[in-house]
Parts: structure tokens; C-alpha cells; sequence
């Protein structure tokens, strides 16, 4: 997987395969910090703390359809690669949380990819699960909560044309406001670098 999210939707794949009926995706891009942080939280089954460690172990997978889990590890490697980190916190019971982060200016950092259309895939794939994600940039945050959405549908499904455009309309407008004001700013700190550069010399 060479996108950031694409894995958030393998993350939340899982935590829909634990039990889950809450899944909250978060977001985080800090210019100042130069951080990408991403965190998958759910209410599903949990794991022991030594599962929770050899999650990590690309041989180990809790899934019946294939032998070999992937997606965590080449994760946790990018990340490292990237001078990140990635953290499973989780409890039986309890739920998990996978967070990972990555130096966002890092050479080699994936990017963050389709997000939308990763939304709109669990959406749709799994309506019964209570999705909410935040997306932060600096000082900037967009969040969408599928609740207010349902309830107001009622038995009108999500995946009637009119509600998916207004849904899909929803996260992309939200997110390329972030997305937006992220590229102003680093516009903005790269001319003011370039300027004391200049007068500097």
C-alpha cells in the first residue's frame, strides 16, 4: 500500500472485524511540528497485551482469509523509516487504538491518498458501524459524525445516489479547506525562509 489511506481503511477493516460498533478515524497534519499523526479507535473485542505486541509481526493476523497480515507492520516499518512511531494501545473488552505518525516533510512519506473515497467505502461497506472522523490541520479541523446523517435518513439507505453525493460533497469539501489552508501556510513559511535568507546575506 503506497497511501496513508489506504491503510486507515485496512485499520478500520479490522476494528470492524473485532466487534466494532464505534470506529473513530483521526487525522492530524501539524506544519510547525512537521507531524502526520493517524489514529484508528474502536469499541470492538481488544486484544491482550501480548497480541497487541505481536500484531506488529507480519506472520501474525486475527483474519480467516488470508495466512499473512501485512498492513500493520509494512505500516509501523514506514513509519519507522520516516522518523515515526506506530503505537497499538488495546484491552480485551475494551477496544483499540492504532496510532501511527510520520515526519511529514520526510522524502520517503507515503501520501495521504484518497481519503474520501476510503470514507465512503466503510461508510457504504458497513452502515451498522458508527463511523466519525476528525481531520486537523494547525489550527483548522474538519469533523464528520455518520450519526446525524442516519438518523435524519432513517430507512433511506446511504447508498441512495442523491444522500452518497451529499455525503461524498460533505468530506471533500471539509477536507480541501484543510488541505488548503495547510498549503497557504507552508507558501507562507517557505517566502518569509526565503526572505531572511535573502537578507542574511
Amino acid at each position: 500500500m503506497r497511501e496513508l489511506a489506504l491503510h486507515l481503511l485496512d485499520i478500520a477493516e479490522n476494528s470492524v472485524a473485532a466487534g466494532a460498533r464505534n470506529v473513530t478515524i483521526t487525522i492530524e497534519e501539524d506544519t510547525r511540528g512537521d507531524r502526520i499523526r493517524l489514529a484508528v479507535e474502536d469499541d470492538g473485542k481488544g486484544m491482550d497485551a501480548e497480541m497487541a505486541e505481536r500484531v506488529t509481526d507480519p506472520f501474525v493476523t486475527s483474519r480467516t482469509t488470508r495466512r499473512v497480515g501485512l498492513g500493520i507492520p509494512l505500516l509501523k516499518a514506514a513509519a519507522e523509516a520516516c522518523n515515526g512511531s506506530l503505537q497499538i494501545v488495546s484491552a480485551p473488552g475494551r477496544g483499540t487504538r492504532v496510532e501511527v505518525d510520520f515526519q511529514r516533510s520526510h522524502v520517503d512519506r507515503m501520501p495521504l491518498g484518497d481519503v474520501v473515497s476510503t470514507m465512503l467505502t466503510l461508510l457504504v461497506g458497513f452502515p451498522d458501524v458508527h463511523w466519525t472522523f476528525h481531520y486537523k490541520g494547525d489550527e483548522k479541523q474538519f469533523t464528520f459524525d455518520d450519526a446525524p446523517i442516519k438518523d435524519a435518513l432513517g430507512e433511506v439507505p446511504l447508498t441512495e445516489p442523491s444522500v452518497l453525493a451529499f455525503v461524498r460533497e460533505t468530506l471533500e469539501t471539509g477536507i480541501s479547506e484543510i488541505q488548503e489552508a495547510l498549503t497557504e501556510r507552508e507558501l507562507t513559511t517557505r517566502v518569509c525562509q526565503n526572505y531572511v535568507l535573502k537578507e542574511g546575506r
